[in-house]
């Protein structure tokens, strides 16, 4: 769009155009290390390590990975939860010249299988207690070096010179070791994504594309001062919404990062908040949501009032749980978005501006966006009408790794279709509608289930809702709706229909409805309602 009206939109302080510096990702931790040294880096329950140590832990790491002949451009794939450890090896991979590929460490081995037989690292490491399926890995997709984080007495007993433990890794080496210079142009990162086909492929991020993100949300984040804010990090920094924002960014700005490497223990999650006075809580819908129950929470014998500003991504954010949990924090909850292809977001609602229901927000500085027509990438929409997302901007990632196929199709002259179906206000602000692949037809008619979602959610005693597309022989497809509630007991599946009749044409209308205890969810909460669908179809078949 050759106009931007989202950026009268912008708080005061926040430029439209950055300056992007050359340099390296690990740079960042290298200047503050240089700046505030004895400030807490970061802290994993009952450990806590400075910035000067991370940066010495992270160096060592670096120069053992090269004598044990990680070349420049190796991969890394580093299978931890959110430790200390797994800042130590990410830093200290991306200085010894690697490309970081994360992976969930709650992986079942054929899944690890299927993430190395694309990335093919050269270094795998992971914990202790996976140590069995590690091995097995090692030796099925012909990893070089092994390195297990946990009990050095558990890995002693596997008596096998094919594991190196991480501690000794830790340890400064006798001989000086050069290290590579690594340049803005050099890949950093390697992030899995469905993309717009659902297959899993690795994004390739180079330096500059990640050094532009944390430089944008830096800036977006207008209350943060550098120095003095405790980062929350209970989403997973094998994930790149975790990794940049609450990793990167945290470091830049010269935080103090809470890691939380399990986040289903809510009242342990919470008791962090006024214990070290958090200041920055990114996370995810599901997590707001959980806060907002907590009878500690309602009762105010948990104080969340230290926190300035959470950003909410991979879901969308219901308007009631944004409402009630700025009621229980005063936080100011702001929708945004991002993906793997751009990592990590790409819009956000401003921090102290005019934050809209339902909208993920503003693009960033130097974001550009377009709205096509789905049967026509030339087309532009009109203000208010849907088409896809596509975005140019400076955290593009470069393409799929090895998978130029997939690239040409999600980049084309510059731009990158998201797949995901939106549509801009008058004033700059974009409303995700749904995803291409998980658009219903009814008769050939366009159903986007975030519009269903968002009236089921309405609905009294309606927690969250999730509609698909499931299989009917006279319309090809027809809309199920599965609804978590409050309350079970005197629900009408009538009055729910009754209810959708006054804000939804009737083919929109839920057809089956299915009460669920939880919805099946990514480790970054988004809903899998392929899932869901699959489950039903099953049931149908009698498999």
């Amino acid at each position: 769009m050759t106009e931007k009206p989202w950026s009268k939109q912008y708080d005061k302080g926040v430029p439209v155009h950055l300056d992007y510096p050359a340099m390296s990702v690990q740079e960042f931790l290298i200047a503050r290390a240089q700046k505030n040294p004895d400030t807490i880096a970061l802290i994993c329950e009952d450990k806590k390590i400075t910035y000067k140590d991370l940066l010495r832990d992270s160096r060592c790491f670096c120069e053992n990975l090269i004598k044990l002949g990680l070349k420049p451009d190796d991969r890394v794939a580093i299978c931890l939860p959110n430790t200390i450890e797994f800042v130590t090896v990410y830093y200290g991979a991306l200085m010894a010249g690697g490309i970081v590929a994360a992976m969930n460490p709650n992986y079942p081995l054929p899944e690890w299988r299927y993430q190395t037989d694309i990335v093919k690292p050269a270094v795998l490491i992971g914990q202790s207690q996976r140590q069995e399926d590690l091995l097995a890995l090692k030796t099925a997709a012909n990893i070089k070096t092994l390195v297990i984080v946990g009990n050095n007495k558990e890995i002693e007993n596997l008596h096998s010179a094919d594991v190196i433990p991480f501690s000794s890794l830790i340890q400064k080496s006798k001989i000086h070791i050069d290290l590579p210079d690594r340049k803005a142009e050099d890949a950093a990162l390697l992030q899995f994504s469905g993309g717009t086909t659902g297959q899993p492929k690795a994004a390739l991020a180079l330096h500059r594309n990640v050094i532009a993100n944390i430089l944008q949300f830096s800036r977006w984040l207008t209350p943060m001062e550098e120095g003095n804010e405790v980062f929350l990090t209970v989403i997973p920094l094998f994930h790149v919404y975790g990794m940049v924002i609450g990793l990167n960014v945290g470091i830049a700005l010269g935080a103090t990062i809470l890691l939380v490497p399990d986040g289903r223990d809510l009242e342990a999650l919470l008791m962090l908040i006024p214990k070290y006075k958090v200041t920055f809580f990114p996370g995810v819908p599901s997590m707001y949501q959980a806060i907002n129950h907590n009878r500690n929470v309602i009762a105010g014998k948990i104080n969340l009032h230290s926190i300035k500003a959470c950003i909410s991504g991979s879901a969308p954010l219901a308007p009631e749980t944004r409402t009630q949990f700025e009621a229980l924090s005063g936080a100011k909850l702001v929708e945004g978005y991002g993906l793997s292809e751009a990592p990590t977001a790409t819009h956000c609602n401003p921090i102290q501006g005019e934050n809209r229901f339902g909208s993920i927000g503003l693009p960033l500085p130097d974001v550009d966006c377009r709205i096509v027509d789905l049967t026509d990438d030339d087309k532009d929409m009109p203000v208010e009408e849907s088409g896809e997302l596509l975005i140019r901007s400076p955290q593009l990632m470069q393409g799929y790794f090895e998978n130029p196929q997939e690239s040409a199709s999600a980049l084309e002259k510059g731009w990158l279709h998201t797949g995901d179906i939106a549509r801009m206000d008058g004033d700059g602000y974009f409303y995700i509608v749904g995803r291409r692949k998980e658009l219903i037809k009814v008769n050939g008619l366009q159903v986007w289930p975030g519009e269903v979602e968002a009236i089921l959610r309405q609905y009294r005693g309606v927690r969250d809702a999730v509609a698909a597309g499931i299989p009917d022989e006279k319309t090809g497809e027809t809309v199920k709706a599965w609804l978590i509630l409050d309350e079970k007991a005197g629900f009408n599946k009538d009055d729910l229909i009754n209810y959708c009749r006054q804000f939804l044409a009737a083919y929109k209308i839920p057809t089956e409805v299915e009460l669920v205890d939880q919805f099946p969810r990514s480790a970054v909460g988004k809903v899998l309602r392929r899932k869901l669908v699959e489950a039903d179809c099953k049931k149908k078949s009698g498999a």
